[in-house]
């Protein structure tokens, strides 16, 4: 398994949920793409045309955002290239995407105001703390997720289902149902 992730770069490894460490000879690579985005993340933050703000965030992420997405600055990630947005996509003001382990957000997904969606941990124990453990997180088709709520690594949240607002989500969200709580816990299903 070591030989397989020597001959990956460090964005490959992220991807497949290798943690790498901060001394990774590879790390430095992520800074460049962070100052990057960090520049043209004041750019969208300050464009008042939602068709501008797509635009730069499409720059961020590096793929076209379809039209029927919208998403409402200030909108923040750290990395953004690890972003994978789908059509007719809503996400409201004050959202953080922190995606270096890959966020897949599906078509017709709503998100509401101060959603904060990461997809990165670090281990517990102080002499590993500073390795970056990534876990993805998609967010399947249709999905709504509540004002305030919190998506952490590893977490699916099922086609059709609702994050309440205020929710801390720590495992995944079976489809067509309503979470809510800290932790989130199943609160209904939908029957629709």
């Amino acid at each position: 398994m070591e030989q397989k992730s020597e001959k990956q770069d460090i964005f490959s490894r992220f991807k497949s949920g290798e943690a790498v460490p901060l001394d990774d000879p590879e790390y430095p690579k992520i800074f460049d793409i962070v100052n990057r985005t960090i520049k043209l993340s004041v750019e969208l933050n300050n464009s008042t045309d939602a068709n501008k703000v797509r635009s730069k965030l499409s720059e961020i992420i590096g793929v076209i955002i379809d039209e029927s997405t919208t998403i409402f600055p200030p909108f923040y990630t750290n990395f953004g290239r690890h972003i994978s947005l789908g059509k007719n996509v809503f996400v409201n003001h004050a959202c953080s995407f922190l995606d270096i382990g890959c966020i897949t957000i599906e078509d017709d997904v709503m998100i509401g105001p101060r959603v904060n969606i990461t997809s990165e941990n670090h281990p517990i124990e102080v002499s590993k703390r500073k390795t970056l453990v990534p876990g993805a997180v998609v967010i399947k088709r249709n999905a709504w997720i509540g004002a305030g709520a919190t998506i952490l690594p590893g977490v699916t949240i099922g086609e059709n289902s609702v994050v309440a607002a205020g929710a801390l989500v720590n495992k995944d969200v079976p489809a067509n149902t309503v979470v809510g709580g800290v932790p989130a816990k199943i609160i209904k299903e939908i029957s629709d």
